[in-house]
């Protein structure tokens, strides 16, 4: 997968061991948090049709300045939101192979895109976001007391040669999820 941001690392060096096993995981996130938590929701917090960032836009494929769906969420456990997600599709994906995305509402991402089996997964990229990042800002919005940094992954998912990018910007109380 090309991307025009090297800061997106192939492995999340120096991350705490349980938020590692968090972080590497495969599999459907929202899936694992059900595992763990008795009262699961998603809060849909924003979904608009506005301009990607410049390492997004690479990683999708479109132009720089193209509107395009980014949709963003907070995942909950209980009363503690334990991750941000950020999605992000071209205009012309969202008419195309991805168009339910404009009608999940609070139904889990994940849970769709792992169960179509059409859809293929790249593999995981991850970062350390700072105050400086604007998705840091955005989780930190949940937050009482922003911590320093967080820790955040994302992958591309292709169905029918179109693609939607996922970010999951992990909140500290997922540590307490960790069995």
């Amino acid at each position: 997968m090309k991307t025009s941001d090297a800061l997106w690392q192939l492995f999340p060096v120096c991350a705490d061991a349980r938020l590692q096993r968090w972080l590497l995981d495969r599999g459907s996130l929202t899936r694992r948090i059900q595992l763990y938590c008795e009262h699961f929701r998603v809060d849909v917090l924003s979904q608009r049709l506005t301009a990607a960032g410049r390492d997004e836009c690479a990683v999708i494929g479109v132009r720089l300045g193209v509107n395009c769906m980014v949709r963003e969420v907070s995942l909950y456990c209980g009363r503690q939101p334990v991750v941000f997600a950020h999605s992000v599709v071209g205009p012309s994906a969202l008419n195309g192979a991805w168009r339910m995305l404009s009608t999940l509402g609070t139904r889990p991402l994940g849970a769709a895109l792992f169960a179509d089996p059409r859809v293929r997964r790249f593999p995981l990229r991850f970062r350390q976001l700072t105050r400086r990042h604007e998705l840091y800002r955005g989780a930190c919005g949940l937050l009482e007391r922003p911590p320093v940094f967080l820790w955040a992954r994302r992958s591309v998912f292709v169905l029918r040669g179109s693609r939607l990018l996922v970010t999951e910007v992990f909140l500290p109380a997922i540590l307490a999820l960790t069995p």
